[in-house]
């Protein structure tokens, strides 16, 4: 397998880069309209073929470049069936593996940061790779302030699907605001200041009511955008306009 960990620092979001080395088919994780020229550049020069943008959930910080990925590339969108968007071509559905090439990705049901969320856990070469996607982050968690969003559900979601994985198990966020790239089931359990050392759920949703995080600067054009699997809506910003410009190969 080959596998890249992506970054796009307006947003600090992680996207993943995820290739069969015996077929050379890709898939990106949660990939982003400011980075897509790039992205396609890195698996051009790995000769990949990008198969798939497989999102994890419906995101508010960002407009997703599933749909310019899409139309570069010939590429398929697939994200959480339970979004019901006309414009994804796969809805993935925990119990149902999702396949590139030889690699199995076990899509994982975690609501609380949006009802929605899904995760993703690999098993290669003995390790557990969990792409928690907005749900666990690194020594933090997914806002749950909007969208949807609820801390007692994301508090039954961490612990009933993350936390009852293998403390080895590596956990690759979707975001990271203080440029950190990996952390682990095991250290997510003793240092996450929300949820470790046995936080209990009234505690977490105490933790989470007082946070009053400032608004989503983006989120009033990137939700209606995303919804349309990134094509950017009226209100986009004048100078992301240009991103949003698609022209189809062949």
């Amino acid at each position: 397998m080959h596998f890249k960990q992506l970054f796009e620092p307006d947003s600090s979001t992680y996207t993943y880069l995820l290739a069969c080395a015996e077929t050379s088919e890709c898939v990106l994780i949660d990939p982003v309209i400011e980075t897509v020229e790039r992205d396609l550049a890195v698996i051009n020069e790995m000769g990949l073929k990008l198969t798939c943008a497989l999102e994890t959930h419906i995101h508010a910080d960002h407009i997703t470049g599933a749909r310019k990925l899409k139309a570069l590339s010939g590429c398929r969108i697939a994200g959480p069936a339970m979004d019901d968007l006309p414009c994804r071509d796969i809805g993935v559905r925990e119990g149902e593996p999702f396949r590139v090439g030889g690699i199995t990705l076990n899509p994982l049901y975690t609501p609380g940061h949006t009802d929605t969320h899904h995760a993703f856990l690999l098993e290669h070469g003995g390790l557990n790779l969990l792409f928690s996607g907005d749900a666990l982050l690194i020594e933090a968690c997914g806002r749950t302030d909007f969208q949807s969003g609820d801390a007692r559900t994301l508090y039954q979601s961490i612990h009933d699907k993350f936390f009852s994985l293998p403390d080895e198990t590596l956990v690759y966020p979707a975001h990271d605001y203080e440029s950190r790239q990996i952390t682990t089931i095991g250290q997510e359990k003793m240092r996450n200041p929300r949820l470790g050392r046995g936080k209990t759920l009234e505690e977490f949703v105490k933790i989470m009511d007082e946070m009053d995080l400032p608004y989503p600067r983006k989120i009033d054009f990137s939700v209606p955008g995303n919804e349309r699997c990134g094509e950017c809506p009226d209100n986009v910003p004048d100078e992301m306009k240009r991103l949003c410009e698609v022209s189809r190969q062949g």
